[in-house]
C-alpha cells in the first residue's frame, strides 16, 4: 500500500476564517478541526469507535503521561500507539513540555539538557530534552509531532517571557534536527511570546526560518481573559503562513473556538468536553446546563432532541440527573459522549458556514449563547 504524504489545502475562506483538509496516511482531517484529548491513550469514559462516530478526524495524546505510564517501550512492543489503543484515526502527540511545568513541582529547566523533573506519580527522575521528546513521539508513531517548548505561566514580566522564548526557539531547532525528514509525518513549531505582540512576531519569524509543517500558538488558555487571547490572535494569525495548518493549543470553550476560527485558526484541542462530561456539565445549542441541578429531576426531555447518534436522545435529563446523583459510571459515559458529539456538530456547522459564506452571521448568533 502506498502511504499518502502529509499535506494541507485551504478549500474556502470567509474573511480570516477558513476551511481546509489535512491529508495524512491514516485519513483526511477536515478543518477547522477539534481534537478530543486522549491523554493516556484513551479519551476518558468513551470507546474509540464512538469517538470516530462523532465525526472526529483526529485525537491528541500526551507524551509526558505516556512516557511515565506505561512507558514508550511497551507501546513500541505493541506496534505503536494506534495499535496499542486500537485507534485508526490520525494522532497528534504534544511534546510533554506543558505537563512538565504544570504537574511537576520539582521541575528544573536546563538550556542544554532540557526539562529535569520528577514524576508526579512516583517521584522518579526524568530528563526530557528536545531530542528525547522527539524520540518518544517517534516511538509512539504519531502522525503529527510537536516540538518541545517551555510554556511559561501567565505573566506580564516581559523579560521572563523573552528569556523563555529564546529557550523555546533553541529547543525548536533541536527538535527539527532530531525529527529529520519524513513525508508521512508532520512536525509543528510552537509560537510563544505571552501577551506581547512583538515577542509573538519574533517567535514566528524564528520558527519560519527553521521551517515547520504547521504552526501552533502556545502559551494561551493559561489564565488570561478571552479578550486577551483574541488580541494575541488578531496580532499574529494574519502573519502565519497561509499554506500550513494553524493550531491553537489547549483551547477551549465553544465561544473560544468560534472567536479563534474567526481569526484564522484551523485546529483545536481541549479536555473541556470530556472533563465537563464527567462532572455533570453539558454543552448544548441552547448553552450550558448543569445536569446535577435539582430542576432537572422532573425534566423528562432529552439533552438534545435532534441528536440521533448513539440513541443519546433516549435518555432524559431526569434520568441522567439520577445517574450523577448516584455516582453511576454511565453518567460520565453518556455526558462525555454527548459533549464530544456536540463539539463535532459545532465544527461541522462552522465548516459548512465558511463554505457558504455565512460564518460571520453564525458566529454572531452563537458567540454569546455558547
Amino acid at each position: 500500500m502506498t502511504l499518502k504524504k502529509i499535506s494541507f489545502n485551504v478549500n474556502a475562506t470567509e474573511h480570516n476564517a477558513r476551511t481546509g483538509t489535512i491529508v495524512t496516511r491514516r485519513g483526511d482531517i477536515k478543518t477547522p478541526a477539534f481534537m478530543p484529548v486522549g491523554t493516556q491513550a484513551t479519551v476518558k469514559a468513551t470507546f474509540i469507535d464512538d469517538i470516530v462516530e462523532t465525526g472526529s478526524d483526529i485525537i491528541l495524546s500526551n507524551t509526558y503521561h505516556l512516557m511515565i505510564r506505561p512507558g514508550v517501550d511497551r507501546i513500541i512492543d505493541a506496534g505503536g500507539l494506534h495499535e496499542f489503543m486500537n485507534c485508526k484515526l490520525p494522532i497528534l502527540t504534544d511534546s510533554g513540555g506543558f505537563q512538565v511545568m504544570s504537574l511537576s513541582k520539582l521541575a528544573k529547566i536546563d538550556f542544554e539538557k532540557g526539562a529535569i523533573f520528577n514524576s508526579h506519580i512516583d517521584g522518579k527522575k526524568f530528563i526530557l530534552s528536545p531530542e528525547e521528546s522527539i524520540r518518544i513521539q517517534k516511538g509512539l508513531n504519531s502522525d503529527i509531532l510537536m516540538v518541545l517548548d517551555e510554556c511559561p505561566k501567565n505573566t506580564n514580566d516581559k523579560k521572563l517571557i523573552e528569556k523563555s522564548l529564546q529557550l523555546s526557539t533553541y529547543w525548536a531547532r533541536r527538535s527539527k534536527d532530531a525529527f529529520g525528514s519524513n513525508p508521512h509525518k508532520a512536525l509543528f513549531g510552537i509560537i510563544q511570546g505571552g501577551l506581547f505582540d512583538d515577542l509573538r512576531m519574533e517567535s514566528l519569524k524564528q520558527l519560519e526560518k527553521i521551517d515547520f509543517d504547521g504552526y501552533a500558538v502556545g502559551g494561551l488558555a493559561v489564565g488570561e481573559e478571552q479578550s486577551e487571547m483574541f488580541k494575541v490572535l488578531d496580532g499574529i494569525t494574519k502573519f502565519m503562513p497561509k499554506n500550513k495548518p494553524r493550531y491553537l493549543m489547549g483551547v477551549g470553550t465553544p465561544s473560544d473556538i468560534l472567536g479563534a476560527v474567526k481569526r484564522g485558526i484551523d485546529m483545536f484541542d481541549c479536555v473541556m468536553p470530556s472533563r465537563s462530561g464527567r462532572t455533570g456539565l453539558a454543552f448544548t445549542w441552547q448553552g450550558r446546563l448543569n445536569i446535577r441541578n435539582a430542576k432537572y429531576q422532573r425534566d423528562n426531555s432529552p439533552l438534545d432532541t435532534n441528536c440521533s447518534k448513539f440513541s443519546l436522545n433516549k435518555y432524559s435529563k431526569n434520568y441522567i440527573n439520577h445517574l450523577f446523583n448516584t455516582n453511576e459510571i454511565l453518567a460520565s459515559m453518556l455526558l462525555t459522549l454527548h459533549n464530544i458529539n456536540f463539539y463535532q456538530e459545532l465544527m461541522q456547522s462552522i465548516r459548512e458556514n465558511i463554505k457558504k459564506g455565512t460564518f460571520s452571521e453564525f458566529h454572531d448568533q452563537y458567540i454569546n449563547i455558547l
